[in-house]
């Protein structure tokens, strides 16, 4: 038996969240710690905000960035997605059932600006803290919502995702949504479930080959059964941390969340940062299928 043979049988036992397996949704213990740092008096953020995340599984910052860098990045952000427009790059995501620019992946690595951003001493300070690690960008991300046209995301737990399709081992990952937009109730926010990301909801439905290229403009596997999506919403509500052009959210990876619809006239682009430890690198798919192209998983652990 091979010794890459072994690794994969290996890593298959210690699957702690398997998911799609099954004819029927299951709802797993979560096994991982959701801060992964102890706090102290020198930690990045207080005490309340750091009991806020574990129980909540987010986070909320208003004004963190100034006035002239989030002039800076709007205007790239701009100029990135009229480029994108015109592109055939696989990166760049078009709108289900159209043509407009969805999604924008892998902007640290193509834009010196957005990774210089990813690497903000005072944002890894605090990812650092609730990870309890050094990190590296899993996936980076600007996301547009036009006014009038901009479609939903589906409710679901990006955890389950990057587990299934891309072999991330444990819940040691979070994501940053960067508004560059004032983010209302009504202009298609992030919505989260508090609490959720206590629980894993193992999905129904084999992973078809090369999934991403749809589930990217819409997602149909891998998303929460209508029971356990409304017994979360009962125990735990849903929360739309919203506010300013520069405010800041940080999200565990198994945190339940989505987004509505833009029908309002008012934009709303975001960035994501999704930045996992450096002690939970990927591993092969639990899937057992080819890995996602690395501008949607970074397999390189830096």
């Amino acid at each position: 038996m091979s010794n890459n043979h072994i690794s994969t049988l290996q890593e298959k036992e210690v699957d702690v969240y398997p998911s799609r397996i099954h004819s029927e949704p299951r709802i797993l213990k979560r096994q991982d710690p959701v801060v992964h740092s102890e706090w102290n008096t020198s930690s990045p953020v207080t005490k309340e905000q750091s009991d806020f995340y574990e129980h909540h599984g987010y986070l909320f910052l208003e004004g963190f960035l100034n006035q002239e860098e989030l002039i800076h990045y709007q205007k790239e952000a701009r100029d990135l997605q009229i480029t994108a427009r015109q592109s055939e790059s696989d990166q760049i995501i078009r709108e289900p059932e159209g043509s407009e620019v969805r999604s924008v992946f892998a902007i640290h690595e193509t834009k010196p600006v957005f990774q210089k951003l990813s690497q903000d001493p005072k944002l890894l300070s605090i990812v650092e803290y609730l990870l309890g690690s050094k990190t590296y960008i899993h996936q980076s991300r600007i996301n547009y919502k036009p006014g009038f046209t901009g479609k939903e995301f589906y409710w679901h737990s990006d955890f389950e995702t990057w587990h299934v399709e891309d072999g991330m081992p444990r819940m040691r990952a979070l994501s940053c949504s960067i508004a560059l937009e004032d983010n209302f109730h009504f202009n298609g926010p992030l919505m989260v479930v508090p609490g959720s990301h206590k629980e894993f909801v193992a999905c129904v439905g084999k992973t078809p080959d090369n999934h991403f290229k749809d589930s990217l403009r819409k997602q149909e596997y891998g998303v929460p059964d209508h029971d356990n999506l409304t017994r979360m919403v009962k125990e735990g509500g849903i929360d739309t941390p919203v506010g300013r052009a520069g405010s800041i959210v940080l999200f565990d990876c198994n945190i339940m969340h989505g987004s509505n619809s833009n029908i309002t006239p008012l934009p709303r682009s975001n960035i994501f940062m999704v930045y996992n430890s450096v002690e939970n690198k990927l591993v092969q798919p639990y899937s057992g299928q080819q890995a996602r192209p690395s501008y949607i998983a970074n397999r390189e652990n830096k």
